[in-house]
């Protein structure tokens, strides 16, 4: 069956504007113009549409899907079933977050005590998935299961002083990256304030701290364009920059 840009739209929810839109990107081309100039869809648009939906809901940027669907080894059945599975765990995710929020409630009307730790866990197990979906892979490859897993439970064992102290002292390593790199020097003295900030803002999750693991998570970000794309959003060169100053600070250069 075919569908026209109006049709589409009312079957999948999805603005006929955004239709048009993801055809000028090249995210969802229609299968043909008829004789009048309306986009007409075929069922291959249409299964890709919901493909581009399931990206969506799982919170996966417009220009990674394109990348994803539009390379050769895309294989939708494949894509489908790691889907099914990340939906679930974000499923589970929520469910932990309304439970954490129903446990307030009461807690707050005075039916039950909610420890500080509990009122975190559903955020934090967000910040542990997101993580692993993210960098899992590549971070598991260079440190090893056991580390991983070491850091994530460290994660969720901290308090809520110690969780909302990670969440500020990783907006002053940002902060401070802006100032340091301005000095354009990765051996100055604001450079390598930085480069302690982010060791101090690595020990809330790291069970253990050495200089060559230091330097080469500092070399993952640049090697890694996702960590790169991070610390550049922040401060053109931002990455690069932070790179060479932990590697002053942990004297490999």
């Amino acid at each position: 069956m075919e569908y026209t840009v109006s049709q589409l739209a009312k079957i999948s929810g999805v603005s006929g504007r955004t239709l048009r839109y993801y055809d000028q990107i090249g995210l969802l081309k229609p299968h043909r113009m008829n004789s009048t100039g309306y986009r007409i869809y075929s069922q291959k648009e249409v299964d890709l549409l919901q493909q581009i939906l399931f990206y969506r809901e799982l919170e996966i940027s417009l220009e990674d899907i394109m990348d994803i669907i539009h390379n050769p080894d895309f294989e939708p059945t494949v894509a489908l079933k790691s889907h099914y599975h990340q939906l679930k765990e974000k499923r589970t995710r929520l469910d932990k977050i309304i439970a954490t929020v129903e446990k307030t409630i009461e807690s707050r009307e005075g039916g039950i005590y909610m420890s500080d730790q509990e009122k975190f866990e559903g955020f934090k197990e967000k910040m542990i998935e997101a993580n692993e979906r993210k960098y899992g892979k590549e971070i598991r490859e260079k440190y090893g299961d056991r580390e991983v897993e070491a850091s994530n439970a460290k994660l969720m064992g901290m308090s809520e002083e110690e969780y909302q102290a990670m969440t500020v002292l990783e907006d002053q390593v940002l902060t401070l990256l802006k100032e340091a790199f301005e000095t354009g020097d990765p051996a100055s003295r604001k450079a390598q304030m930085l480069a302690a900030k982010h060791k101090e803002w690595l020990l809330y999750t790291w069970s253990s701290y050495s200089k060559d693991a230091h330097a080469g998570l500092a070399e993952m970000y640049v090697a890694d364009e996702r960590f790169t794309a991070y610390y550049d959003k922040h401060v053109k060169g931002g990455a690069e920059f932070l790179r060479d100053a932990v590697l002053v600070y942990t004297g490999k250069i």
